[in-house]
């Protein structure tokens, strides 16, 4: 059987739907499955606001960032939010393919199943 390929495009800034993004990419991962995590639109805020370990949800997106589930986070969002300094920062890529964002095309082009938080 072919192992599943998955992108996970996160757009929504409420951090408990970030979190479950976060946690069902590890679940999938853990799995065996190719995970790719994008974050879009306003859930680009978390990128900054979860830097801090304090914050709920820090240790997913630590662990996220560790195991490399980040493809990228949106150019035009970040920009937008103010967070483009928190993204070179924490490493990350920033991606604009479809007039500044990343275009969920490219994901289904490589045969991912794309799901939306």
């Amino acid at each position: 059987m072919e192992k599943r390929k998955i992108a996970i495009f996160a757009f929504n800034s409420d951090p408990v739907v970030f979190a479950h993004a976060l946690l069902n990419a590890l679940d999938m991962q853990a799995r065996g499955w190719e995970v790719k995590v994008i974050v879009e639109g306003d859930a680009t805020k978390q990128v900054s606001l979860l830097r801090n370990e304090t914050k709920p949800f820090a240790n997913l997106w630590q662990k996220a960032k560790n195991v490399r589930l980040i493809d990228c986070v949106c150019r035009a969002c970040a920009q937008k939010n103010t967070v483009v300094p928190a993204v070179v920062e924490q490493g990350l890529q920033l991606c604009g393919d479809l007039e500044g964002h990343p275009a969920i095309a490219r994901y289904l082009e490589q045969n991912f199943e794309v799901l939306i938080f």
